[in-house]
């Protein structure tokens, strides 16, 4: 069945309307619209169309109507977002095609942007210095991106700075830099996009100095994201948490990532839940630096070269619960030289629970607990170690604190269950049966076959 809308739109000063068909199922919420071919912003246009759709655009905002753009490619550049703006398209049909020069899209300081069912192409076209990405919003209370394809950036595919809003059911790939980069957020949700092929980070969530910042990072699909800058673990990350308090990352499906597939950096009262981590090349999930409160919970890890890190106690990184975690298939191999190793299942330092979690392939040890003195109230509790040289192995160094290793069940551990380590030398006999000799450590009810 069709139906018709109405575009009313001002041309020369005069004012007409004209019907278009549509069908139902591909818009059927704009009634009112402003239709580009009414303002002559037809496809395959140039810069006199581009502004033409300007115009449309800031004549849609002030009229508070949505712009519709019919099926084909709009090659346009430099458009400045005003307030309420909104445009759709045909998904997959309306394509705005970035020319150079400057910037695709950007907006600032106004309350509301929505673009939706529209594929957004930057054609590795040069951006102009001041343009951190091919969309750039600054200051928008509420951005709302559904269901678009946006592609092809020279630097980040999309960037926000003290933004809110919801970045939903959308593709992003073959950015240099990042799919999405936000700072400084407020009240933004990142949910159930794609975001693929990117040169040095998928999500990105930052603040300039450590606050809170309530981002909430889930369902998406995160895959094969490069480091192409280098670094230890600044870029390759697929889920990347920095400075950024009271982030939620759930649910997502994250894969071959050069680095890590959610790491949390100085990022206090994180929760970390039910994602799927696969072929990570280096941990697969970091919590480091200064934070404070951390939940990593639940979390499939399949293939990296560390399972789980809840690392920097002499940063100030400390508190955490790590529970009901699978992590496997861990490797020798990482990107750099690193000073403990590759090849540990979970490790932690201060304050942290240790509990209900199965791992089973880590080359080097399954659960590594303190490191030379930073060590500190660690709990390590009814877990289950399989296929691993060493099953835990304990900070004794001088200054190292309190553990507790009790109720676990260690299998196939060649070198031993339990074993006390200064740095990197093991100094102790198996302790797995109870009988520390070390008055800070409690190790007793394990199960060793």
């Amino acid at each position: 069945m069709l139906f018709f809308f109405a575009a009313s739109a001002v041309a020369g000063g005069a004012s007409r309307t004209l019907a278009s068909p549509l069908t139902a199922a591909a818009q059927p919420d704009l009634r009112g619209a402003i239709d580009a071919v009414d303002y002559r912003a037809i496809p395959e246009s140039g810069n006199r169309k581009t502004r033409n759709l300007q115009q449309m655009i800031e004549q849609a905002a002030r009229e508070n109507v949505p712009v519709f753009l019919p099926p084909g490619t709009y090659r346009v550049s430099n458009l400045t977002l005003p307030d309420n703006t909104r445009i759709s398209g045909v998904p997959g049909a309306s394509r705005i095609v970035y020319t150079g020069e400057g910037h695709l899209f950007s907006a600032e300081n106004v309350r509301r942007i929505e673009l939706s069912n529209l594929v957004i192409d930057g054609g590795n076209r040069r951006l102009g210095d001041y343009a951190g990405g091919l969309l750039q919003f600054t200051g928008v209370d509420e951005v709302l991106i559904d269901n678009c394809e946006i592609g092809g950036s020279r630097k980040h595919g999309l960037q926000l700075e003290r933004c809110g809003g919801r970045i939903e059911r959308s593709r992003i790939s073959g950015a240099a830099q990042s799919g999405l980069y936000a700072v400084d957020s407020t009240t933004l949700s990142v949910t159930g996009n794609t975001v693929l092929d990117c040169g040095n980070g998928g999500i990105l969530v930052h603040r300039w100095k450590k606050a809170e910042d309530g981002t909430v990072v889930s369902g998406n699909r995160i895959s094969n994201i490069r480091a192409n800058d280098g670094g230890t673990g600044q870029n390759g990350n697929g889920i990347n948490i920095f400075r950024a308090d009271g982030v939620m990352v759930m649910n997502n499906q994250i894969s071959d990532c050069a680095f890590t597939a959610i790491r949390a950096n100085s990022a206090s009262d994180i929760q970390i839940s039910s994602n799927q981590c696969r072929r990570s090349g280096e941990t697969a999930i970091y919590v480091e630096f200064a934070f404070e409160g951390a939940v990593v919970s639940a979390n499939m890890i399949d293939g990296a070269a560390n399972g789980i890190s809840i690392a920097n106690f002499d940063e100030g990184g400390r508190l955490a619960s790590v529970t009901g975690n699978v992590v496997r298939n861990l490797t020798l191999r990482g990107p750099y030289q690193h000073e403990v190793g590759f090849g540990i299942g979970i490790a932690a330092e201060a304050d942290t629970l240790i509990s209900g979690n199965v791992i089973e392939g880590a080359p080097r040890w399954g659960l590594q607990i303190g490191w030379g003195p930073y060590l500190r109230n660690v709990v390590v509790t009814g877990n289950v170690v399989r296929k691993a040289p060493v099953g835990c192995a304990v900070s004794v160094a001088d200054g190292a604190g309190t553990a507790v290793i009790t109720d676990n069940v260690f299998q196939e551990t060649s070198e031993g269950a339990v074993l006390g380590f200064q740095w990197e030398k093991k100094v102790s006999g198996e302790m797995a049966g109870g009988g520390s000799p070390y008055a800070q450590l409690t190790v007793e009810r394990n199960r060793v076959s």
